[in-house]
């Protein structure tokens, strides 16, 4: 018992020092923190947040200028655009976070036993990776998702598979440096099972890689599915996405009303800009090897 509190103490003490050295020396990733918790809150309390629901319309107020009314104005066919970014926000918070789990799902999946095993099945895996990695990213995710049609769950799946897989090169890595540990060669020694390897000795052990990956994920999914939206491929045109607002009326109507197109692209900026910053803070603080890599592309950075 005495044991379990004292670990228990020694990890919430971790946790604080942890915190403490964010804050101290990571200020634009307190930044980044600050923005997606507006984001979180966006998109969990958005019922309560919007002034308007998400599709009511009033054909008297189009195009509206902002007002009292409309503190962004209105859109062409009367819905406030402040309450479609507000919407906008849940979609993009709902499909960003679970279109990253389905990343390191995929990631762990893959590179974990790529690592682990070695030998032939290794080869094989990262020669299928280094082919996958070869196709342009945007050109297959609108390649799958003109086969599978539009849709949440599509679009979910569509950018966590396909990220996922750009991702197994790290956490193969993480897996081949714990098998140079001794705890490792003993575990391996007592005839401990390859199930029970892994997920005692080799998940617990590149967690932080996973918190690392699923951090600077999280905005290239977001980014992407704006992207997919923006083109036509992606939700549908009723759901407010923040690329489906750029794309539709954001375009069509830019020379009448370029608030349309202005504020859904500012939220994107925004956003995106917070969650690179959160994560380039969480990579350098969690895994420091990770820290001079490539910071746009899945795959390098997310």
């Amino acid at each position: 018992m005495t044991v379990h509190v004292r670990r228990k103490t020694l990890e919430r003490g971790a946790v604080r020092g942890f915190v403490r050295r964010f804050i101290r020396e990571k200020r634009l990733g307190v930044v980044g923190a600050v923005i997606m918790l507006i984001l979180l809150v966006c998109g969990l309390f958005a019922d309560l947040l919007a002034p308007y629901g998400m599709d009511e319309k009033s054909l008297p107020d189009r195009f509206a200028a902002p007002s009292a009314q409309y503190l962004l104005g209105a859109d062409q066919v009367g819905r406030d655009i402040l309450s479609r970014l507000i919407y906008g926000a849940r979609i993009s918070m709902l499909v960003g976070l679970a279109a990253t789990t389905v990343t390191v799902a995929v990631a762990a999946l893959v590179g974990v036993p790529s690592g682990y095993f070695g030998g032939r099945f290794d080869v094989i895996t990262q020669r299928f990776v280094d082919a996958w990695m070869s196709f342009p990213e945007l050109l297959v995710l609108l390649t799958v998702m003109s086969m599978v049609g539009r849709g949440q769950l599509q679009i979910i799946l569509v950018i966590g598979i396909f990220t996922g897989i750009r991702w197994t090169r790290v956490v193969r890595g993480a897996v081949i440096g714990i098998k140079e540990n001794d705890y490792f060669e003993a575990a391996r020694a007592v005839g401990q099972s390859h199930l029970g390897i892994i997920l005692r000795h080799i998940l617990p052990n590149i967690l932080g890689p996973l918190i690392v990956i699923y951090s600077v994920s999280l905005g290239w999914a977001i980014l992407a599915e704006a992207s997919l939206s923006f083109l036509g491929f992606g939700l549908p045109l009723d759901v407010p996405s923040w690329g489906g607002m750029l794309s539709g009326e954001g375009r069509r109507y830019l020379e009448r009303k370029p608030a349309l197109a202005m504020w859904p692209g500012v939220c994107l900026t925004v956003v995106i800009y917070g969650i690179n910053m959160l994560g380039d803070a969480l990579r350098d603080l969690l895994d420091p090897r990770l820290a001079g890599t490539a910071r746009t592309r899945p795959g390098t950075d997310g």
